[in-house]
């Protein structure tokens, strides 16, 4: 099948700083991609090699199988026939809605322009709002026409750089959903810039994560949360404890909580020290459990309560529980294991339990 976008062992540096390195993956027509990591790691500067603004230390760009970057040569951002939308959606003050969403269609008939325009904005439900001017509209509605200004040329891919962050996290994961629908009736081929995981989550078909201008892992949102590559990825998506374990056997760890049954990495021998990632949809409240564990520190998500329990041995896993069973600190609950997907890693220097992805904080 012939791809819209492949990067081979793209490598981009300044002033002799190397930003980001050895990146390879692909996007099929149609498909939504996702880059996604930590402030500072490198994927915006991925997204603006890919539209042509910095050069290739090394590796090569393809856009449907014509090569557009290799070092010492760019093809100009104009003749890559990309979108881009922006952090701060970039609208043409002066010009209307209209115009603004026409700006890039220069090359067609007024006709051409007109049902281009008028088939976007209903595909937005903006109709209403042709003749207005961006000052005049919500930061949603300016959203929306970034966007729909971006997709009129019908671009070969689509690159949005943080276009929700300066929204609330509701409307952000709302805007995601809808921008996905979107793309997805035009058959649009993008990539989103992001830090946020529940914005990946909702967009993309298929999610890059990136830490100190490598990528760790390219696949869909299941995979990355259930069965991350390495410890960056597990640190890095949702939330978790690491539990110390040992090898049992190829498909055998066991633990405090007992003995966990999955496929193993290859190089876990018996014997081996390690890790299991241990998300809190693993841990099943059950009143009829014989495993009491000790809430000691809750956090309210709204439909559901985050628990933080005590193990015997004084390290700590997380359950996420539905919000009426509305447990007191102190309080013993029943708990059961449900793993489907074993994650398993080399034990660290520091084998005690700890929370992962600190900056979803617990309280008490």
């Amino acid at each position: 099948m012939e791809m819209q976008l492949e990067t081979k062992e793209v490598a981009v540096a300044y002033d002799g700083y190397t930003a980001i390195e050895g990146v390879s993956f692909s996007l099929r027509p149609g498909e939504i991609g996702c880059l996604l990591g930590p402030s500072g790691c490198g994927k915006t500067s991925l997204l603006r090699a890919i539209a042509g603004f910095e050069p290739l230390l090394h590796g090569e760009i393809r856009l449907r199988n014509e090569t557009v970057s290799v070092p010492g040569k760019t093809l100009a951002t104009e003749r890559r026939r990309v979108g881009m939308v922006f952090q701060d959606f970039a609208l043409f003050p002066h010009l209307s809605v209209e115009k603004n969403i026409a700006f890039g269609l220069k090359h067609q008939t007024e006709k051409q322009r007109d049902e281009r325009v008028n088939e976007l904005l209903r595909l937005v439900g903006l109709e209403h709002l042709k003749k207005s001017y961006p000052h005049e509209l919500s930061g949603g509605q300016q959203q929306r026409i970034a966007l729909i200004r971006a997709m009129a040329p019908r671009p070969n891919i689509l690159l949005m750089d943080e276009p929700f962050s300066s929204m609330d996290a509701e409307l952000r994961e709302q805007l995601a959903r809808e921008v996905r629908e979107l793309l997805k009736r035009d058959g649009i081929t993008a990539i989103l810039v992001t830090h946020d995981q529940l914005e990946a989550f909702a967009l993309a078909d298929v999610i890059g994560v990136f830490g100190n201008g490598k990528l760790h892992q390219w696949d869909s949102g299941y995979q990355i949360y259930h069965k991350p590559a390495n410890r960056f990825v597990a640190d890095f998506i949702g939330h978790g404890v690491m539990l110390p374990g040992e090898v049992v056997n190829d498909n055998q760890v066991e633990t405090e909580m007992g003995v966990f049954n999955g496929a193993l990495p290859e190089d876990c021998d018996s014997g081996n020290k390690v890790e299991v990632l241990l998300r809190p949809d693993d841990v099943i409240h059950d009143d009829d459990s014989d495993t009491k564990l000790e809430v000691t520190a809750k956090a309210f998500r709204g439909a559901e309560y985050l628990y933080t329990l005590a193990l015997p041995s004084g390290r700590s896993i997380l359950c996420m529980v539905q919000s009426h069973h509305n447990h007191n600190i102190g309080e013993r609950i029943g708990i059961k294991l449900d793993i489907e997907d074993l994650a398993v890693f080399p034990a660290s220097e520091n084998t005690s339990s700890k929370f992962i992805n600190q900056n979803h904080e617990i309280s008490s």
